[in-house]
């Protein structure tokens, strides 16, 4: 079966959702980590940043990511470390 053959067949998924976790995926190391920015996934998928967010929200909610808050050291936000799963 392919690499995504868990998420080709997952139909409670929707298709934003499976692109997102395809884009986040090539984008990971070798650990399943990765940390691009809303604004940064939503320009690279052609996406509005809302249905990114919507998208990571969904991955995370059915296991297929875990999602962690990063901040800067001078406590502003800084991009989420995404753990694909």
């Amino acid at each position: 079966m392919s690499f995504f053959g868990e998420i080709y067949t997952d139909v409670t998924l929707s298709h934003r959702a499976k692109s997102v976790y395809m884009y986040l995926r090539d984008r990971s190391d070798g650990h399943g980590k990765c940390w691009p920015g809303i604004r940064t996934i939503a320009a690279d998928l052609n996406i509005s940043r809302s249905t990114a967010k919507r998208a990571l929200s969904e991955l995370e909610k059915h296991g297929y990511l875990e999602k962690q808050t990063r901040f800067r050291s001078n406590g502003s936000n800084t991009s989420n470390l995404y753990t694909i799963r």
